[in-house]
């Protein structure tokens, strides 16, 4: 294991994400494909065990095969074998990746080539075992889940299960909800939609604090007729664990109250929960399923733990033997970005943008709040900034002083002050690249040593999300500081 968590401490978590994921799916299953939205509050109907699921049956399959193995270690091809020994499942994406393996199409291809549900939820549902196989650190999680995730998905089908394998690998370390879900938008790429969806939910549950509400704007930017898409489903997820507030069985009824892929939501929100809090699953959810662990039919030749607590001893022992692998290369976790920001009306700025006065600008400093960016990558909705201006400030420390360059790269008419001093103001193509960023968004500067105020100000389209990047670069070769 990665952390310094005691033995007992990580097998808690562990069996807390086992638990909460059945709990979650034995809620949602009887709803899949249902548009919503419920009104649940409990089981309905009230089970006598767990219900089958997909979500944890391929989970199993996978600890059962490298249990097997005398070295084990996490392959697409070895996962791909297992797709054509001991799968049977028709369903979508499965059934596309295992005839894509029959005809000798190898991953990642057997995830890419004619597959219209590559974007679906199948991959996104196998996250958890790869956390508890990298506790504490998500980016061996994410590599994990990379190599599982391509025999069958592309695209945000794949970005869709590293982003929760990262989540709940921070879990094992961290309990901060939504730092870790902002930390775990940073591994994305910056157009994939689980990154959007995700920042968005975060965005507009914090605005407006309404589950149905923030359900509808998700729905509205992210629908998708297919109800396992998987873009709407992680939003339902994120949005359940940010309404649920800590309760367990609030966080896993919110999420399928959502609708569509109900059992996937639950699964997923109730295993997030039980890895932050498995002491918080009360009894009232877990008496009615028991501790059996149970597989849906089609899932052959494998003998799997009888129980939860079973599965969780075979996790554990994984972790230890994985734990010595040198498989993936060590790599560094993607950094966030701290500033303060405000949304400012026009007609406060009565000089504008481009000879903002001292005194405005300190003005809005005093409406700023902390904010943080998962890399220099700046996006805020535009249900967040209401077609205000958008004001920024960065500080910038200086080690030795140096010859540099400083970017502000965006579509929006914006201005960047140096200091208290306009240093460059400018508008039209968004290209943020130190040696090709467009006039009027960068400018050589002589920077000495110490630290350095950077005040963005930025004229947001209220029909637009806004985005844009600030850097600080070497003016002598245009390279990233």
């Amino acid at each position: 294991m990665t952390i310094s968590l005691t033995k007992t401490e990580y097998r808690k978590k562990v069996l807390g994400c086992w638990l909460g994921k059945a709990a979650g799916g034995t809620l949602g299953t009887p709803y899949e494909g249902k548009d919503g939205p419920l009104s649940l509050d409990y089981y309905n109907p009230v089970p006598t065990t767990m219900l089958p699921n997909d979500d944890l049956d391929l989970q199993v399959l996978w600890a059962c095969v490298m249990a097997e193995m005398k070295e084990p270690k996490v392959d697409k091809n070895i996962i791909a074998d297992a797709w054509l020994k001991h799968v049977e499942f028709p369903w979508d994406e499965y059934g596309v990746c295992i005839r894509n393996l029959r005809n000798g199409i190898r991953p990642p291809f057997s995830g890419i080539c004619d597959n219209w549900f590559n974007n679906g939820m199948g991959a996104a549902i196998r996250s958890e075992i790869w956390a508890c196989l990298a506790p504490g650190n998500p980016m061996l999680a994410a590599q994990y889940a990379y190599e599982d995730a391509c025999t069958d998905h592309s695209g945000d089908g794949i970005w869709a299960e590293m982003f929760f394998a990262v989540m709940e690998s921070l879990c094992f370390r961290e309990n901060d909800l939504e730092l870790i879900i902002l930390k775990s938008t940073s591994y994305l790429p910056l157009e994939s939609k689980v990154r959007g969806v995700s920042i968005d939910t975060m965005a507009w549950w914090k605005m407006y604090g309404d589950l149905m509400k923030v359900r509808e704007m998700i729905l509205s930017k992210y629908g998708h007729p297919n109800f396992t898409d998987t873009i709407q489903n992680v939003g339902f997820t994120v949005l359940g664990l940010l309404a649920g507030n800590g309760d367990f069985g609030k966080t896993i009824c919110c999420a399928v109250n959502c609708g569509k892929d109900t059992d996937c939501t639950g699964a997923t929100a109730g295993a997030i929960f039980g890895i932050l809090h498995p002491d918080q699953i009360g009894e009232k959810w877990l008496k009615p399923i028991g501790r059996s662990l149970v597989l849906n039919k089609q899932i052959t030749g494998i003998t799997h733990p009888p129980t939860l607590d079973g599965f969780t001893d075979m996790i554990s022992s994984l972790a230890d033997k994985l734990a010595s692998s040198n498989q993936f290369e060590k790599s560094s976790e993607p950094s966030l970005v701290t500033a303060e920001i405000a949304f400012v009306d026009s007609g406060n700025i009565q000089s504008g943008l481009k000879i903002c006065t001292e005194a405005a600008i300190t003005s809005i400093s005093k409406e700023m709040k902390p904010v943080v960016f998962p890399g220099n990558y700046a996006y805020v909705p535009k249900e967040v900034h209401g077609g205000k201006t958008i004001a920024v400030r960065y500080s910038v420390n200086v080690k030795e002083a140096f010859k540099g360059k400083i970017m502000l790269s965006t579509y929006m008419g914006s201005s960047l002050y140096l200091d208290g001093t306009l240093l460059f103001e400018g508008t039209g193509k968004m290209i943020p690249s130190f040696h090709r960023a467009g006039q009027g968004h960068f400018k050589d500067v002589e920077l000495s040593s110490g630290s350095h105020e950077i005040m963005a100000l930025m004229t947001a389209d209220s029909s637009e999300d806004a985005n844009w990047v600030f850097g600080v670069g070497e003016a002598k070769n245009c390279m990233w500081r």
